[in-house]
């Protein structure tokens, strides 16, 4: 029996939004997704409200996760601290609300989701992701484990690829907003992409107008970010996993846009 996952590219401001609330129930039925991860954390340019979350879980998301701007919108606290299905990193500070991992019941057994954040060129220096996925896998009791690491350096991502590698289903990053052409399935059967990408307007830098990016590389007076408008995209991976042995088959990139 073989399980179909859908990763989807972090959801940046209400054009990936709208984009993922139109296109990713026709992407599942289209390849069978079994189960979908989402990135949201920029679902509100920096953070995400209740009601974004819940919108992107009508969506087709069983899992949210997060990464760096986690608690850019205080509002989303309450709902992270009950919400199972939504998840923030798992090395941030244990004093901080909600939990970085979940086991989630599906007709294809137990699968397990782990959230972390990297440390390299991040403004928050959180605890170690390569220990503290070490001590989680050794409280897991299923085969069908999925990693997502929220990272700037693709260095990082790459290594905690490798060392997962055979150890968990599928590893995959975030947080760069551009889509690695590097998906496979390494030696020992773990599937990984460096970046899912993201799901936004097109014509941006990373999401946002790219004359705000250009003012802030010139060297002129900062401005607040504002998202970009016109014509979205999808971005994300799919990993086909044997249920029995938990190893990854296949992988393969999506992108679809309007």
């Amino acid at each position: 029996m073989e399980l179909k996952l859908l990763a989807v590219g972090d959801v940046v401001a209400n054009g990936g939004m709208d984009f993922l609330k139109s296109n990713l129930p026709a992407l599942k039925r289209e390849h069978a997704i079994d189960f979908c991860v989402v990135n949201g954390e920029n679902a509100a340019v920096l953070g995400i409200t209740p009601q974004q979350a819940e919108t992107i879980f009508d969506a087709g998301a069983d899992v949210i996760t997060m990464g760096n701007h986690t608690w850019g919108r205080r509002d989303i606290i309450p709902y992270i601290e009950r919400s199972r299905r939504m998840l923030r990193p798992a090395n941030y500070s244990a004093l901080q609300p909600g939990r970085g991992w979940g086991i989630y019941e599906t007709t294809f057994g137990n699968v397990a989701v782990i959230d972390l954040i990297g440390r390299c060129n991040m403004d928050y220096t959180p605890e170690n992701p390569f220990a503290t996925v070490e001590h989680i896998l050794k409280r897991m009791d299923t085969k069908l484990i999925f990693v997502e690491l929220h990272a700037e350096a693709t260095s990082e991502k790459l290594a905690m690829g490798w060392m997962l590698d055979g150890k968990v289903s599928a590893v995959w990053g975030t947080h760069t907003h551009v889509q690695t052409a590097d998906e496979r399935v390494l030696p020992q059967g773990t599937g990984y992409i460096t970046d899912l990408g993201m799901t936004g307007p097109r014509n941006s830098v990373l999401g946002i107008k790219p004359e705000l990016s250009i003012r802030r590389f010139r060297g002129e007076i900062p401005s607040r970010y504002e998202p970009a408008s016109g014509g979205c995209k999808l971005e994300g991976c799919i990993f086909t996993i044997d249920c029995q042995t938990g190893k990854c088959l296949r992988t393969e990139r999506v992108m679809i846009h309007d």
